[in-house]
């Protein structure tokens, strides 16, 4: 695809969720989905390598959060894989502070180097597991906004993400379709965590028939310093 197609391209998706991007950041855009094919084909960071399909499933889907980082400053990613949300977040947003986690180093020398070509500011890509690095007192409860997409049941999504939002700050969990048994059985998981279920923004994805669910939990008191439990522990014995 040549960059005049992308641009047209990606303008039409962006337009559907209301958002104008200028001409410079469209063309990081265009330099991030040609860096994920090549990275591709030498480490599985993606199913999705058609370019369209990048365009409406990684980069749209990521950007359909972004009106609610508007007003907070300091944005976690927290199993960042190839970068979605936090990349596509980030060249939008060149004065936030960012931080993106992942557990696997293959992705993060990935990301390492979408930094240094796309040449992004104000960010830090840190290989290791939420759980421990949320016992760090440099990250605990220091992000306004903590995002995550595709990571992980709700229940055990909030004892990664709670314990990193600061009082006051959200988290937004990015999910597919029918949460509703999810969220029912997060009910306890949220509350125990310090959190306070705010919102639930349901919608179709522009451009595919993929239904999403952006859920915003509000942090409301301290988390216990119990949690999170030791590395995977959350996974196998959710809060319920």
């Amino acid at each position: 695809m040549e960059i005049k197609q992308f641009k047209a391209l990606f303008k039409e998706y962006l337009d559907k969720i209301k958002i104008d991007v200028e001409d410079s950041k469209i063309e990081k855009f265009f330099d991030y989905m040609n860096l994920l094919i090549s990275w591709n084909q030498k480490i599985n960071l993606t199913a999705i390598t058609e370019e369209k399909e990048i365009i409406i499933k990684h980069f749209i889907d990521s950007l359909t959060i972004n009106k609610y980082i508007e007003n907070y400053n300091k944005i976690y990613d927290i199993g960042s894989g190839a970068g979605f949300p936090g990349i596509p977040l980030k060249i939008l947003n060149d004065n936030k502070e960012f931080t993106l986690i992942d557990a696997l180093n293959k992705r993060i020398v990935f990301l390492n180097e979408i930094k240094d070509k796309l040449e992004l500011k104000q960010i830090e890509l840190i290989h290791g597991r939420v759980e421990d690095l949320a016992k760090n007192i440099e990250y605990r409860e220091k992000g306004e906004v903590v995002v995550s997409r595709a990571v992980a049941n709700l229940s055990t999504l909030v004892e990664y993400m709670l314990p990193f939002v600061k009082i006051g700050g959200i988290c937004i969990c990015m999910k597919g379709n029918n949460i509703s048994e999810e969220l029912k059985n997060a009910e306890k998981a949220i509350n125990i965590l310090g959190g306070e279920l705010e919102n639930i923004d349901n919608f179709v994805l522009p451009g595919s028939d993929l239904e999403r669910n952006i859920v915003i939990i509000r942090k409301i008191k301290n988390t216990s310093s119990k949690y999170p439990r030791k590395a995977g522990i959350p996974s196998k014995k959710p809060l319920q």
